[in-house]
């Protein structure tokens, strides 16, 4: 960028940010993927040249390690300080002594959202002088407004579709002016003048978000089609039709996020055995070996071992349908050795944990909490991953598993379809196995095909997998994401716009 406009990212979660911008830097606040992607883009953005700045909430007791989240590993090895020239930790009590980033709790989270809100808008924001400010998520749905009244251009980046509510009463008791920006606020109900509506009309953060920021982006091109087209029943009308007038006056966008550098087999610390494209073959094998030994499964290196990599909600990542054909494509594929480990945390951890009871499947099927170390390792010993989401913003399990040459099983839904395409043995294409319907016979189907492809001879396999991890991390990666994002900022830095 010619000029370098200053960038004000304003995120409630964040994983690191780079060492150069300042000696007191590395840190971690993490519920989601929203926090590695404002990582990621913060510092692809930072090495890029970019003068970039970054709000967050001064999540203290986080910072320090002092939580029993499933993220801690992350959070612990992460205490330093921040630099107050680039990072701006927003000042309250509201999130000084969390342990966690959502508390599960709407009150709470919403108080949290105001907080953290109220400290961008008086303080940050005058403080930074954006040229762009970037927000992300409905924790931060209010603040497009604001930057329609201070004619300052706004992105607003939707990761999840979950949004709150409040009146305006509610939003200036916590100290947020809303009264000089109410006409930029989406209302539950269209409002007739501030005083009518200040008590009672609630106002929804997230289409918020939407309706008032200059540009839009979601995390996935397809999943924002998707929207448009009305193929989503959940997603709310209001939200729908204000993405859908922005899609159409082309102010919106999808924008694919990116895995972590840290999701390399080559340079990875939790994984036992580091491996590039030109060995996977031997060393994925061996990483097989110790995961199989420190899960007490069966350790045969020539099993083939599906991994399921994404929390167990049966909303909407596709659980239920593993669930209904563990036991018969373990018994299918009994003699060939088929084996799965679940690293993940949710509502179907004791139905896989029941099944395997039930049927004696220890030592062929592993389920296992969320654990970040573990999670890394089975992504290096597995060569299938499964994710039949019924619906994706974006995911990353996805890519990483391209990119340490595991293949993913995935349901062609929004970031699933742009990123994994039928693999192709004879034309030397694609990365994984798509299904089309949403049922547990279009998962098993596509799990037929996966062992037609372990059944291919070793040269065909080894030749595939070579070819979908260098294409992979060519595809995948942060600089890729950023400067989109870049683009997109110099659209929007071009573009005048009518406040």
């Amino acid at each position: 960028m010619a000029q370098k406009p200053r960038i004000l990212i304003v995120t409630p979660e964040v994983t690191y940010l780079p060492e150069d911008m300042g000696d007191r830097s590395n840190y971690s606040a993490k519920a989601g993927g929203l926090a590695d992607v404002s990582a990621a883009l913060i510092s692809a953005l930072f090495d890029l040249g970019c003068d970039v700045h970054v709000a967050l909430p001064d999540y203290r007791s986080i910072f320090d390690g002092h939580t029993t989240k499933t993220h801690s590993q992350e959070l612990a090895k992460i205490r330093k300080r921040l630099d107050e020239e680039r990072i701006h930790l927003a000042a309250d009590r509201a999130f000084y002594y969390l342990s966690n980033v959502y508390s599960g709790y709407s009150d709470m989270d919403l108080k949290v959202s105001l907080a953290f809100q109220r400290e961008v808008i008086n303080n940050i924001i005058p403080r930074v002088e954006p040229d762009i400010i970037h927000c992300n998520d409905w924790m931060t749905g209010l603040i497009p407004a604001m930057s329609r009244k201070m004619e300052i251009p706004c992105l607003f980046t939707i990761h999840n579709i979950h949004t709150m509510t409040s009146t305006m009463a509610e939003i200036e008791d916590r100290g947020i002016d809303a009264a000089a920006f109410w006409q930029w606020m989406y209302f539950k109900n269209p409002p007739e003048n501030y005083e009518e509506s200040r008590d009672w009309n609630r106002v929804d953060f997230l289409t918020s978000g939407v309706f008032a920021a200059h540009y839009v982006n979601t995390v996935s091109p397809t999943f924002l089609k998707e929207i448009v087209e009305d193929r989503h029943p959940f997603v709310e009308t209001c939200l729908k039709n204000e993405l859908t007038g922005k899609y159409y006056a082309g102010c919106a966008t999808g924008i694919l996020n990116a895995p972590e550098p840290e999701f390399n087999p080559a340079v990875d610390e939790l994984i036992r055995y580091n491996y590039g494209p030109k060995n996977h073959k031997r060393l994925k094998a061996a990483n097989k070996r110790y995961l199989q030994k420190i899960l007490d499964m069966e350790e045969n290196e020539n099993a083939p071992l599906f991994f399921w990599p994404s929390r167990l909600d049966p909303v909407q990542k596709g659980c239920q349908l593993l669930a209904q054909i563990m036991y018969d494509i373990v018994d299918r594929y009994w003699d060939q050795g088929l084996q799965i480990v679940s690293v993940a945390s949710g509502a179907y951890e004791k139905s896989f944990h029941d099944i395997v009871r039930f049927h004696g499947l220890g030592r062929r099927v592993a389920v296992c909490g969320f654990n970040e170390g573990l999670s890394h390792q089975a992504f290096a010993a597995s060569d299938f991953l499964f994710m039949p989401s019924a619906f994706e913003p974006c995911g990353l399990p996805q890519m990483v598993g391209g990119i340490y040459g595991t293949l993913p099983i995935v349901f062609d839904t929004g970031g699933l379809h742009d990123t994994v395409r039928p693999l192709d043995v004879v034309n030397d294409s694609g990365n994984g196995f798509l299904f089309t319907v949403h049922d547990a016979n279009g998962l098993s189907w596509a799990v037929d095909r996966a062992m037609d492809f372990y059944a291919a001879d070793n040269r065909t396999r080894e030749k595939q997998i070579h070819r979908i991890m260098i294409e992979s991390v060519l595809e995948f990666n942060h600089t890729r994401c950023a400067e989109d994002y870049i683009n997109l900022y110099e659209k929007m830095l071009q573009r005048p716009f009518l406040v």
